[in-house]
């Protein structure tokens, strides 16, 4: 018999993320100030950041989601490659990784969960990270991740407000992987090409950027693009400017919009993000700007070989969006 991964959860990748506005909502207040914490909560960024001395930091982060495909070796190297992407995001490389699962273990047998943990291994030996046990509980919903450590300089991590008006946006993936997610969960249809972008690890673009002298950075996964370059511009003091027409997509994302393929979490950051959005763009188009992605790229703010320019940042004048889809 073959089993459906998907089918056994309510949701799917990083699409199941607690809304942005709650979510800052939730955490507003729990950090306090320390000289050491160089990257903590006040920006939500993609991992924190502790400074050892002035040559070393330690970069830590967890993430973990339900099945986005049915294959169970093939969910675990996403969720790896998502989780490890965290540390790449603020210019670290990952050092330990930690498993994190939850299985209902009377529903689904539990050699497909050791299939889950081997693909998750797979990608982090890929990524030359260590795994080292971890934590499973029984639940009534599959679920997996990793929680990673790592490594960077202190002198060059790439920060979610550090852009700068003048800088050009670049994207490193293609977008349309929640649309595309959500029709294979409803349909079994397999799209390769979004396994392969979601499966490959954002290593390279941080080391790319990191070389092109960039220090802005994010990852762009469950408040898509829109809400994740929110947050860049927001925390940078600027206004972005996305040229909708340079964004790149996986095929067969236009068309899986148009069948009505979005799921909730692509509609509540594009909710978020309204009040905060100058355009005359289509429903359609910002639809896709917002789609929830899992395993996304990376948005440089600076040019990064080989990654779409997609917009820039500009200075925000008193009373202006700050986002702009042109």
């Amino acid at each position: 018999m073959t089993i459906r991964l998907t089918q056994y959860a309510r949701g799917g990748g990083c699409a199941c993320k607690i809304p942005p506005g709650e979510l800052e909502a939730m955490v507003s207040g729990l950090v306090k100030p320390d000289d050491d914490l160089l990257i903590g909560l006040d920006d939500g960024d993609d991992a924190a950041v502790v400074r050892l001395d002035g040559e070393r930091a330690v970069v830590a982060t967890a993430d973990f989601f339900s099945p986005v495909v049915d294959d169970a070796y093939t969910f675990g190297r996403i969720a790896a490659a998502n989780a490890l992407s965290d540390v790449y995001a603020v210019g670290g490389e990952p050092l330990l990784a930690v498993n994190l699962l939850g299985w209902p273990r009377e529903t689904l047998p539990m050699e497909v969960a050791a299939e889950v943990l081997r693909g998750g291994a797979e990608t982090a030996r890929e990524a030359g990270c260590h795994v080292a046990g971890g934590h499973s509980v029984d639940d009534a919903e599959p679920k997996y991740g990793m929680a990673v450590t790592g490594t960077a300089d202190p002198g060059r991590l790439l920060r979610i407000g550090a852009g700068r008006a003048g800088q050009p946006l670049s994207l490193t993936k293609p977008l349309g992987l929640g649309v595309l997610n959500n029709r294979h969960k409803a349909t079994g249809e397999v799209f390769p090409e979004a396994v392969a972008v979601m499966c490959a690890l954002n290593r390279d673009a941080a080391r790319a950027a990191l070389a092109a002298g960039a220090r802005c950075a994010t990852d762009v996964t469950g408040f898509g693009l829109l809400g994740h370059l929110f947050k860049l511009a927001r925390a940078s003091g600027v206004r972005a400017v996305v040229d909708a027409s340079a964004v790149p997509y996986v095929a067969g994302a236009r068309e899986a919009v148009r069948d009505g393929y979005v799921s909730g979490g692509t509609r509540r950051n594009l909710a978020w993000v309204a009040p905060h959005l100058d355009t005359a763009a289509g429903e359609e188009e910002l639809l896709l700007l917002a789609d929830a992605q899992t395993s996304g790229g990376l948005l440089v703010a600076g040019e990064v070989p080989g990654a779409a320019v997609i917009g820039e940042l500009v200075p925000r004048p008193p009373g202006e969006a700050t986002l702009l889809v042109r």
